[in-house]
């Protein structure tokens, strides 16, 4: 279906960002004729602080009108990403941001050289000022890392060259590689996109699984040498400003900006290795389950528990996701209803359209959510889980002004993790059937095997890969891909036949190309694992917490908004919470195939 064909109840309400590319355009040219002014200020900071407010008001207000501008161009781009004026408009947008960082780089240095107990002391006096004062001493705690005026603007300026692997990744994947159909058994052609790919890996028919598996994973092999390319060149654009920023390791450097202690990465690795065995019997139960020998890597999607017709049609998704996410009140749902009714959502895929789902926007306006929908339950779960994100942005912003709106990743995926959790103990009381019952528990582990196993698989792919360009050594086709094999070897198991394909897998990792993003997952799963299992079980404290958590935004570090629930990330308790309720739902799981 091309983009055009679509109902226009089923696409985002994009005009309320901005009516048109001609309102678009003024901004743009708004912006790029107040860039200047912003670099005027260099050298007056240090000596005034009223100068100091003015460029603050200023860069604050500019910031917010080049997210609108970002936002809007690259949704537009993300509806079809073939469409060659999106492709100039997102291109000219993420120009003029690199603009902007380059004509505010004085900035950091310069106000390094104010010392740090004579701005507290003007902010005590100056309430204007002092509305700074978190964004301000961000920057003392950082000082370390930021460099001379003259090399800040360098990097700035590098800033949009050092996205070109990401931006050649996101041409190739989404507009570019295209794969060859599958036929059932009885000769029906089934086209296999992004969007289609794991419904076909859920299907029963393993002939439909196996080529699905096997034409997708063809397609990446022909690329190989290229794919190998793309991602070392990410990689050693991170270590280069790691390196240069005079952080340790690439690692510490891609935490620091939510202040995230290396210890917590490090000990998700560690903490999920050392429950893998739980994850080799969830594997030798598929096994039962499916009536193999032996499973491969394309059955690890197809449902275990046979009979159950979950066809779910979108509106009856919403239904489904408002139903269950009554323990979070009713102030939370009259905002999920306002997203539902009034297109937040951009619904269907269409030809060139962005494959996945996230939840983005820009300050002053609604979120907007990108779907790929299909009609299974999986789909309602992300559903439950995108407007999660939106609706912690939502109340973000309406809580927070906008320079603390924004929260880190980290804490990202506890809003949206959270629904999926109380969606799925919602769905467990009304099963129907022990089979319905079975279908769902299976669902859930599930949810554990891609989230809290998988994303700390590619955790640990990362922390290995990045570890050898910083030693020096070449990322080439070959040992990426082993080093990916050997690692779903390690996670699944003896039981699993860990098929051939599956070590090209990591060249169709979007989020690779933000290093050290996806461990938020996992971490991000294990504390909504043990709120959510906290407002199931009425605690008013928690509950509270969780609203106020959902309204800080950036208000605070990622660590300490966590403690507002109730959940300390710096220890290993809510992994290992996490990982006790995979064992109980395991349990269930055997009990329900013995019985």
């Amino acid at each position: 279906m091309k983009r055009e064909e679509q109902k226009k109840e089923n696409c985002w309400a994009i005009e309320d960002l901005y009516q048109s590319n001609k309102a678009w355009q003024k901004d743009y040219e708004k912006l790029e004729k107040s860039i200047p002014k912003l670099s005027s200020y260099a050298g007056k900071i240090s000596e005034n602080m009223e100068m100091l407010l003015e460029f603050l008001e200023l860069d604050s207000e500019l910031s917010l009108l080049g997210e609108r501008i970002y936002v809007y161009a690259n949704q537009r781009l993300h509806e079809n990403t073939g469409n060659a004026l999106y492709q100039e408009m997102s291109g000219k947008a993420m120009t003029l941001l690199v603009k902007k960082d380059a004509a505010t780089a004085f900035f950091r240095p310069e106000l390094l050289r104010i010392p740090e107990e004579t701005l507290k002391n003007v902010m005590e006096k100056n309430e204007k000022l002092a509305f700074y004062r978190r964004y301000l001493l961000e920057f003392y705690r950082k000082k370390d890392h930021i460099l001379s005026d003259e090399i800040e603007e360098v990097l700035a300026n590098a800033g949009e060259m050092s996205d070109s692997p990401s931006d050649i990744f996101s041409m190739f994947n989404n507009a570019d590689i295209r794969f060859e159909p599958v036929s059932d058994e009885n000769g029906n052609k089934r086209e296999v996109t992004h969007g289609t790919y794991i419904s076909l890996l859920e299907d029963k028919s393993k002939l439909v699984r196996k080529s699905a598996f096997e034409n997708l994973y063809s397609q990446y092999k022909k690329y190989k040498n290229t794919l190998a390319a793309m991602y070392r060149a990410n990689v050693k654009q991170h270590v280069f400003f790691a390196k240069t920023r005079k952080y340790n390791s690439s690692l510490e450097y891609g935490l620091s900006g939510a202040h995230i202690p290396k210890e917590v990465y490090h000990q998700l690795i560690d903490t999920v290795n050392e429950y893998l065995p739980l994850m080799h019997r969830y594997v030798e139960l598929r096994t039962k389950y499916l009536g193999e020998e032996q499973i491969h890597m394309y059955d690890l999607y197809v449902p275990m528990v046979e009979g159950i017709d979950m066809k779910i049609p979108f509106e009856k998704a919403k239904e489904i996701v408002y139903d269950g996410l009554a323990p979070l009140g009713d102030d939370y749902r009259r905002v999920l209803k306002e997203g539902f009714e009034n297109r937040w959502i951009d619904v269907y895929e269409n030809e060139g359209k962005r494959s996945g789902a996230y939840s983005w926007g820009a300050y002053g306006t609604h979120p907007y959510v990108l779907m790929n929908y299909q009609d299974n339950l999986n789909n309602v779960f992300t559903l439950a889980h995108e407007m999660g994100h939106a609706l912690h942005s939502y109340f973000s912003d309406e809580s927070q002004p906008y320079i603390y709106a924004g929260y880190r990743i980290f804490v990202a995926e506890v809003a949206s993790t959270c629904n999926e959790s109380l969606l799925i103990h919602y769905l467990l009381e009304h099963a129907k059937s022990r089979e319905e019952k079975a279908y769902l528990v299976n669902y859930f582990l599930d949810q554990f095997k891609g989230t809290l196993f998988r994303q700390t698989m590619f955790a640990e792919f990362e922390k290995i890969t990045h570890g050898m360009v910083e030693k020096g050594e070449t990322l080439t086709p070959e040992n990426i891909c082993e080093i990916y094999y050997n690692l779903n070897k390690k996670y699944y198991g003896d039981t699993m036949c860990v098929d051939e394909d599956i070590a090209m897998e990591w060249a169709r990792i979007p989020h690779f190309y933000t290093p050290f993003y996806v461990y938020q997952y996992a971490t991000g799963f294990s504390a909504a694992i043990a709120i959510s299992r906290k407002i199931l079980a009425g605690d008013a404290e928690v509950i509270s917490g969780y609203k106020k958590f959902l309204h800080s935004g950036g208000s605070m570090d990622p660590i300490e908004l966590l403690k507002l629930a109730g959940v300390d990330m710096t220890k290993k308790e809510p992994i290992v919470e996490a990982m006790g309720l995979f064992e109980q739902l395991l349990s269930e799981m055997e009990d329900l195939y013995e019985g």
